[in-house]
């Protein structure tokens, strides 16, 4: 034990060979350390985008977040979509709105515009 804490907190992958009895490990000696294969200024980035929108969707609907019709934009779904259909699809979720969605969509559109998909084990 005094030679684990000695090499630090960092973590370690550890296999299991095939027919060796299975010790009981504490469950933090289980877990491998994860990559992430996106620079951490493509999460900013999107990161910023979502709290524009939530910021945004509060001035449109002029009500607390609670009070805000169930409404997912997913950034992703609209990055597949070519620029013609992504406008469509932000009216049609907005349609419940009352007030000019114009701004709002242009902005959003604007701020996607060179945004990478993500994969989706990142995805919400």
């Amino acid at each position: 034990m005094a030679a684990e804490e000695e090499a630090g907190s960092q973590p370690r992958v550890m296999f299991q060979t095939p027919g060796k009895e299975e010790e009981e490990e504490p469950p933090y000696r289980r877990l491998g350390k994860l990559t992430v294969k996106y620079n951490r200024k493509d999460l900013q980035r999107r990161l910023d985008i979502e709290e524009w929108i939530d910021g945004q969707l509060h001035l449109l609907y002029d009500c607390e977040e609670e009070d805000i019709p169930e409404l997912e934009i997913d950034i992703d779904e609209l990055l597949e979509l070519p620029d013609a259909e992504q406008r469509s699809k932000l009216q049609e979720l907005l349609q419940e709105c009352g007030k000019p969605k114009d701004d709002f969509i242009n902005g959003l559109l604007y701020r996607i515009k060179g945004l990478r998909k993500m994969s989706g084990s990142l995805r919400k």
